[in-house]
């Protein structure tokens, strides 16, 4: 889901760890499927959604699915 919100915000890995104040290998293991965003701290997701927030990316669950979706904003 992490590389989905990237590609929605149009980031690269690095850009990803630059907006979110994490270090790159920290981005790297959180999208590796061995590891995985829920086994990092909760101040790591945090931080991660408040950056992805700032790019009109949000994750959201719906009837059992888990949604990323990009917020249309008036240019």
């Amino acid at each position: 889901m992490i590389k989905a919100g990237r590609d929605l915000a149009g980031w690269s890995q690095a850009e990803l760890a630059e907006h979110s104040g994490l270090s790159l290998p920290t981005i790297q293991r959180m999208e590796n499927p061995q590891f995985g965003p829920m086994r990092s701290s909760g101040a790591n997701l945090e931080k991660l959604r408040r950056a992805f927030g700032t790019a009109g990316v949000t994750f959201t669950e719906s009837d059992g699915r888990d949604c990323v979706c990009l917020e249309h904003r008036e240019a």
